[in-house]
């Protein structure tokens, strides 16, 4: 009851954040200028400047409501710490990554939220196939290194899914998801352009080998490691 009422608490709180932050950053761009009066105002946010924060914060909003849709419409389990853990990464990444600007604040920020993404996705690969098995007694079918191989493919194509996501939002909307310009506007150019994407997606890659190899260890010496992150049917 402890653990629920945990979770209870702070999917609620990680909701209503987002909820005051939508209503905060739609306030803000509502009374922000179209345009900056002179170059030396680069520094003040504009209209435009809060189209990502505000589609950021409704999508965090909204994402928060996924694990209750997931327990209560598809009859699925899914474990407290993946609920928080879950709860925990949107906040980082959303409210402290955009609205606080810890991307541009805290070194590392991203790079450290990609790592771990990676490792969680690669986790969610071995719920997949966890779902996917029909069978109450053998939690796999198939071989270890299939499993790892699934799990690290899985997190990787999401992780590519989401680089396209941030290109395509730039491109559309004129933001600055893929961080191709510094906070003061200017543009980078070549490889300096690319370092962002590329570097997410290399520590994606590392974050998913790391979890792939502790889960098919476990797999491979009966470990039960990733048990308490699987994600099942829920019984009746």
């Amino acid at each position: 009851m402890r653990k629920l009422l945990s979770v209870k608490n702070w999917t609620l709180f990680v909701f209503i954040t987002f909820i005051g932050s939508t209503i905060y950053v739609a306030v803000r761009m509502i009374l922000a200028p179209t345009v900056t009066a002179s170059p030396a105002d680069d520094a003040i946010r504009v209209k435009g400047d809060y189209i990502l924060l505000l589609l950021s914060c409704m999508f965090g909003a909204v994402a928060m409501l996924l694990p209750g849709f997931l327990i209560h419409r598809v009859n699925l389990n899914i474990p407290s710490y993946m609920i928080i853990a879950y709860a925990v990464f949107l906040y980082c990444a959303i409210y402290l990554g955009e609205v606080r600007s810890f991307y541009y604040r805290v070194p590392h920020w991203d790079t450290i939220l990609h790592t771990f993404s990676g490792i969680g996705l690669g986790a969610l690969g071995f719920s997949v196939v966890s779902l996917f098995n029909k069978s109450d007694t053998i939690t796999f079918r198939l071989s270890p290194v299939f499993v790892a191989l699934f799990a690290f493919c899985f997190a990787i194509a999401l992780g590519v899914v989401w680089e396209i996501y941030e290109f395509t939002m730039d491109y559309i909307l004129l933001t600055n998801m893929q961080k191709h310009s510094l906070e003061s506007g200017e543009m980078l150019l070549g490889q300096n352009a690319l370092m962002d994407t590329m570097k997410d997606l290399i520590v994606d890659a590392v974050g998913a080998f790391f979890i792939s190899a502790v889960g098919y260890v476990s797999l491979k010496y009966d470990k039960n490691w990733l048990d308490k992150l699987h994600i099942r049917h829920a019984t009746h």
